[in-house]
């Protein structure tokens, strides 16, 4: 007798149970705000790992993992990639419900336009180049300036008035590290002798990953009485600290200077870390954090975004103590820069 009301309380239950996944299902649809917030970072060849660009950038997420919440969605520029294949990971990260989507470094510059026009409502960044579009931010650094100071560094250290210069890729990104590093030696020594060598021309993207390449370019400067180089080679800085360690490092008076991350302090660079004396800081960190703090409070950052030594955009680093003689030198010029004082220029 009591089978009508067990009935009706199964059908109460059940009516229930679809009103709650209806909700859940609404509320899903329109963006609960309880959710993390995904970020999608598109790294550069060498991904994590390569202690020096792409490991600046991860840096950066993590922060925002910490202090925000947010998740994140990794994927890894390949080699052999087309811009089909560049296209294709950016729009799988936008398509999965990233914002904002990040791409590392200049080879997404020919796609990142084409893709954030299929994406209007998403955030899409690049590191290290301009790209037009109403939902882009470029967040690029004022190397030239990190890269006086770095050379100013280098010319104080120098005992033999020689220094090297390895630069990735032979584009103008790269020759504005060598025309600030020039610029800042020669405010030193002005009858500096600077050799140069690059891993790769503009097109070649294997530039940033052929230590061995930069390890025997390094060795043909120091043969040349160099004895301090300057690396802005991406994963390739690797084949000049391991040149100047087998030299005999600071034992015999030489030194290393790297780019981008702390390369002292690098896990993967722990075998040469000795020869590091600092490294010109781009905060890749610092931007990457910015720009996803922005997009989570709602009022993105947009359009050209410049950090410069004014926005602690660059720098130099202070980890290894051997670099304590020369900060001196280096805050004074830092100082003349940020006042207007020194105006680098990023072509010799």
């Amino acid at each position: 007798m009591f089978k009508p009301q067990l009935r009706y309380l199964e059908q109460a239950f059940i009516t229930f149970l679809l009103l709650v996944v209806a909700t859940l299902l609404l509320a899903g649809c329109t963006g609960d705000t309880t959710s993390n917030p995904k970020i999608g970072m598109a790294y550069a060849i060498g991904g994590k790992g390569d202690g020096s660009f792409n490991d600046a950038a991860y840096a950066g997420l993590v922060k925002a993992q910490q202090e925000l919440g947010v998740e994140i969605a990794e994927v890894t520029a390949d080699r052999a990639d087309t811009d089909t294949d560049l296209q294709k990971r950016l729009r799988l990260l936008a398509a999965n419900g990233c914002n904002p989507v990040i791409a590392v470094g200049i080879s997404y510059v020919t796609v990142l336009a084409d893709v954030a026009q299929e994406f209007p409502a998403t955030t899409f960044a690049i590191i290290d180049a301009e790209v037009s579009g109403p939902n882009i931010a470029s967040l690029v650094f004022a190397a030239e300036q990190g890269s006086y100071l770095a050379g100013v560094i280098a010319a104080s250290a120098s005992k033999s008035g020689k220094i090297g210069f390895i630069g990735g890729m032979e584009i103008p990104l790269i020759k504005a590290f060598e025309a600030g590093y020039g610029q800042g030696a020669r405010s030193v020594n002005a009858a500096i002798v600077i050799e140069s060598a690059y891993m790769g021309a503009a097109g070649d993207s294997s530039a940033w990953n052929v230590p061995d390449k930069a390890r025997s370019a390094t060795e043909a400067m120091l043969a040349k009485g160099v004895d301090v180089g300057y690396a802005a080679a991406g994963a390739s800085n690797l084949g000049m600290f391991q040149a100047i360690k087998s030299a005999g490092g600071p034992g015999k008076g030489l030194w290393a200077i790297g780019t981008d991350s702390d390369q002292y302090t690098m896990p993967t660079l722990a075998a040469v870390k000795e020869v590091i004396l600092t490294s010109m800081l781009k905060r890749v960190d610092s931007a990457v954090f910015d720009l996803i703090k922005s997009v989570a409070s709602g009022t993105p950052m947009l359009g050209i975004q410049t950090f410069d030594l004014k926005r602690n955009g660059v720098g130099y680093a202070v980890s290894n103590p051997a670099i304590m003689p020369y900060k001196t030198a280096a805050n004074a010029a830092a100082a003349r820069i940020i006042t207007g004082e020194i105006v680098v220029t990023t072509q010799e």
